[in-house]
């Protein structure tokens, strides 16, 4: 049996907790940390640890829709 193909979706540094907690009690994903290099400023170039869910392609497009849904609640 072939195994499907995982997709992070990286976690955007000030997300609550609340919305990771929820995410990974609702849907078929899981966190791991993820190496990223920045970009910007005086950090061109750099690399940071932050954190990902990772899943199957359709989970995750539904992680990031209920993520940024709940973010625009958290902060209007």
């Amino acid at each position: 049996m072939e195994e499907a193909e995982l997709f992070d979706l990286i976690i955007p540094p000030g997300v609550p907790r609340s919305i990771i907690r929820n995410v990974l009690e609702s849907y078929d994903v899981e966190l791991v940390p993820h190496m990223t290099k920045l970009s910007f400023a005086n950090m061109d170039g750099d690399e940071r640890q932050l954190l990902a869910f990772r899943g199957k392609k359709e989970e995750v497009e539904r992680v990031e829709a209920f993520m940024f849904e709940e973010l625009k609640k958290f902060i209007t």
